[in-house]
C-alpha cells in the first residue's frame, strides 16, 4: 500500500472511530462561518451538485444517519461517512455506490450521473475520491513531449473498443487494455502516470460512467483529448467546454489524428487549453474548501427534503 493510502485509510479509520457528537461539533462550526455572499463560487458549486427544489416525500427505504454502514467498497463508505457523520442522526438520506449511469427515482447521494437537465435526483459527493482525485506534478513542457496519443485502460466497453480497434497499430498513438481478455486482442504492458507523461496526448474515454485518468491527466502538461463527455462526477465534467479545457473528437475518434496535428502544428494553442485546464483542477486542491462544500450540498439535502 502507498503512503498516501495508508494516510488515506487511517485519517477515515480515525473518522468512523471518533464520537459523533464530536464530528458534529467540527461540522457545526464549519458551516457557522460559513458566508454565503463572500463565496459565491462555492454557493455556484452547491447547487451544481445538489439541484433540488423540494422533496415531497422520503422513500421509506431511506437510511437514517446514525444507521449507516458499510455495505460497498471501503472508500465509499469512508467518503460519504466524513460527510453525514456530522448531521443529526435522525436525518434520513439514500446513496448508491459504484458506477452510477441513471438518475435515482428518489434524491439519492452518488459519485455520478448523467450529464443534462433532468437528473436533480443525483446529487453529487466527492466518493471513491482516491481513485479518482489525484493530480500530478509534470516536469516536462508539452513541446518537449513525444508528438504520440497514449491511453491505458481496464475496461472494453463498445466504445473503448471502437478506438482501439482503429488506432492500436498507429505510429501515433500507443493505446491498449492492460489486461487479457479472451478474444480481445489489444492488450500492452501498463504504464505508470510518469511514462504516459512523456506524450503530448492523453485520451481520456469514459468506462461505465467518466473516464479515472481525466483528472490527473488535466493537471499534466500534456493536451487531454476525449469525445463530449456523457456523464459526471465531482470534478463537474460537463461543465468542461471542447477547445477551452480539452480537444474534443468525435464519440468514434474518426478525427483523432486530424486533432493531434492540428496541435502539433500549432503548440501556443495547446499550451492554452493546458493552461485552462490547470486552473480548472485547482479549484479542487483545497481541502478545506472542498470539505465545505460537500458539507453544504448534504446540508441542502436534508433541508430540501424537509428535515432541517
Amino acid at each position: 500500500m502507498s503512503f498516501y493510502k495508508a494516510k488515506y485509510y487511517l485519517k477515515h479509520v480515525l473518522i468512523d472511530l471518533l464520537p459523533a457528537a464530536l464530528i458534529r461539533l467540527f461540522t457545526g462550526t464549519q458551516l457557522k462561518n460559513h458566508h454565503p455572499k463572500s463565496s459565491s463560487d462555492v454557493c455556484e458549486r452547491v447547487d451544481y451538485y445538489n439541484k433540488l427544489n423540494s422533496v415531497s416525500h422520503l422513500h421509506h427505504d431511506f437510511v437514517r444517519v446514525n444507521q449507516f454502514k458499510k455495505d460497498g467498497g471501503n472508500t465509499y463508505y469512508f467518503d460519504l461517512l466524513k460527510v453525514i457523520k456530522g448531521f443529526n442522526p435522525t436525518l434520513k438520506f439514500s446513496y448508491l455506490n459504484g458506477d452510477i449511469r441513471h438518475v435515482p427515482e428518489q434524491p439519492t447521494f452518488v459519485k455520478s450521473r448523467p450529464i443534462g437537465s433532468d437528473n436533480h435526483n443525483s446529487i453529487l459527493l466527492k466518493l471513491n475520491a482516491i481513485r479518482h482525485f489525484t493530480f500530478i506534478n509534470d516536469s516536462l513542457s508539452y513541446r518537449e513531449k513525444k508528438d504520440i496519443a497514449v491511453w491505458r485502460g481496464i475496461g472494453m466497453q463498445l466504445h473503448r473498443k471502437v478506438v482501439i480497434e482503429q488506432f492500436y497499430n498507429h505510429d501515433m498513438c500507443n493505446i491498449g487494455r492492460t489486461k487479457p481478455l479472451e478474444g480481445m486482442p489489444y492488450e500492452k504492458a501498463p504504464m505508470t502516470i510518469d511514462e504516459q507523461l512523456k506524450y503530448k496526448f492523453i485520451l481520456a474515454i469514459e468506462g461505465n460512467d467518466v473516464a479515472t485518468n481525466l483528472k490527473w491527466a488535466m493537471s499534466s502538461n500534456s493536451l487531454v483529448i476525449m469525445s463530449k463527455p456523457k456523464y459526471e462526477t465531482w470534478f463537474m465534467e460537463g461543465l468542461l467546454q471542447e477547445g477551452v479545457h480539452y480537444v474534443e473528437v468525435k464519440d468514434d475518434y474518426s478525427d483523432l489524428i486530424e486533432k493531434m496535428e492540428y496541435y502539433i502544428a500549432h503548440p501556443e494553442e495547446a499550451e492554452s487549453i493546458i493552461k485552462n485546464a490547470h486552473i480548472w483542477v485547482d479549484q479542487f486542491r483545497d481541502k478545506k474548501r472542498e470539505r465545505l462544500i460537500s458539507l453544504l450540498v448534504a446540508k441542502k439535502y436534508f433541508e430540501k427534503s424537509g428535515q432541517m
